[in-house]
C-alpha cells in the first residue's frame, strides 16, 4: 500500500534533471547547478500545504485582499556537507527562510552517524521545519538530525532528498512516523557499502569536485 507520508515528485523536469546527475559523464558544474534546480522544482511539491493569510493590498489599478504566506518564517536545515547542494534551490524559492546546519559524518566501519556541528535558529517549535540532504541511504543520519531537532524544539518536521533507499526509508518511517519524506526518486537497494544502487554515486563529492 502506497504511504502518504512518502512523496516521489516525479514531474517530467525533475526526472530529467536526475537522469542528467545519474550520469558519470556530468561535470561538476552541471551536477551542481541541477542539483540547485531539481531542489527548486521539488520545493513547490514541499510547501504546498504552506499556511497563508489575507492582507490587503493596492494594485496599480484598484485595491484589492491578495493571500500571503502566514506565521512564524520556516526554517532549512541542511545536513553538511552534501546538504548544501539542495539548499541553494530552497532558498532561491523562499529568500527569507531562516537556515540551519547539521554536521553528521558517518563512521565508515559502523556507518552510525557522528554528530560534530549543530547551529539552528531560535524558536524552532513555532516554524515548519523542512531537512535537506541529496541522499537517503541507511537512513540513520536523517534520523539522528530529525531526533536532534526534535530535542532542539522542532515539531513540523519534513524531510527532501533526491534519491533515496527503501531501506533509509524505512528506517527514517520507523523512527520519525511523523515526519513527511519527499524524494525525486527511490532507487532499488544499498550496496554492501551502503550506497544506494543505481545512485548517483557520492553526491558530497560530485557536487564539491573532491574525488
Amino acid at each position: 500500500m502506497t504511504d502518504p507520508m512518502v512523496t516521489v515528485v516525479d514531474h517530467p523536469l525533475v526526472e530529467h534533471k536526475l537522469s542528467l546527475m545519474r550520469s558519470i559523464e556530468t561535470p561538476t558544474g552541471d551536477f551542481r547547478r541541477l542539483a540547485r534546480e531539481i531542489s527548486l522544482l521539488m520545493g513547490y511539491e514541499v510547501l504546498r500545504d504552506l499556511k497563508v493569510q489575507p492582507v490587503d493590498i493596492q494594485t496599480p489599478m484598484e485595491p484589492m485582499t491578495a493571500r500571503q504566506v502566514s506565521g512564524k518564517k520556516l526554517c532549512f536545515i541542511s545536513i553538511l556537507r552534501a546538504g548544501d547542494g539542495i539548499l541553494g534551490g530552497m532558498i532561491d524559492l523562499v529568500p527569507s527562510a531562516r537556515i540551519g546546519h547539521i554536521g553528521l559524518y558517518r563512521d565508515p566501519v559502523s556507518h552510525t552517524p557522528i554528530e560534530y556541528y549543530f547551529k539552528v535558529p531560535e524558536d524552532m517549535a513555532e516554524r515548519l521545519t523542512v531537512v535537506v540532504d541529496p541522499m537517503l541511504a541507511t537512513g540513520h543520519s536523517a534520523e539522528a538530525a530529525i531526533t536532534r531537532l526534535k530535542r532542539a524544539g522542532a515539531s513540523a518536521i519534513k524531510f527532501v532528498c533526491l534519491i533515496a533507499a527503501p531501506e533509509g526509508v524505512a528506517v527514517l518511517r520507523r523512527g520519525h512516523p511523523d515526519v513527511a519524506i519527499f524524494a525525486a526518486a527511490i532507487d532499488r537497494e544499498l550496496d554492501e557499502h551502503a550506497y544506494i544502487r543505481p545512485g548517483l554515486g557520492d553526491a558530497g563529492d560530485r557536487l564539491f569536485g573532491t574525488k
